[in-house]
């Protein structure tokens, strides 16, 4: 169990495609690791496993407290994640810790279907619309060395610096 720093862009293993996690003692020290570094973490909602140095496709996640969130599952730690259906679309401005500085419009789907295992190996499918589906793809973008900046329609005019920092 330990907060470890947040990996911030260029850092190859943010550009790089994870690993699938097998189940065992180390998905479960790397569980204990996102959770205890997302709690440390003001704000956050969700973090990927490369984002703490890890290329492994895991995630874990809670919108639950945020003020854009309609609707939410809670907590959800999500290994080896797949998005099987996607729905609508709607643009929305992001952030991420692993690019501090920035902000930018996003399109994403506004419902997805995702499936997974839990850290006990058992399979997760979960509905998510909204907020917490953009959540969801955008650490599952992570987990394919993605950013949110890969997904701008335009570098020009859909990115910007950030106002404000949590604390």
């Amino acid at each position: 169990m330990a907060v470890r720093p947040i990996v911030r862009y260029p850092n190859p293993v943010l550009k790089a495609r994870a690993e699938e996690v097998p189940p065992g003692p180390d998905a479960d020290a790397l569980v204990r690791d996102l959770l205890d570094t997302m709690e440390a973490s003001p704000a956050c909602v969700g973090l990927a496993a490369p984002q703490i140095g890890v290329g492994a496709r895991a995630f874990c996640l809670d919108v639950s407290s945020h003020r854009k969130a309609r609707s939410t599952h809670g907590l959800i730690v999500m290994l080896n994640p797949v998005i099987v259906a996607r729905k609508g679309r709607a643009v929305m401005r992001e952030g991420c810790m692993s690019l501090p500085d920035i902000t930018a419009n996003v399109a994403r789907a506004e419902e997805i279907v995702v499936v997974g295992f839990d850290p006990e190996e058992r399979p997760m499918m979960i509905e998510a619309e909204g907020f917490e589906a953009r959540a969801f793809q955008h650490e599952i973008d992570h987990c394919h060395g993605a950013l949110f900046l890969d997904r701008v329609s335009s570098l020009a005019s859909d990115v910007f610096p950030r106002k404000r920092y949590a604390r």
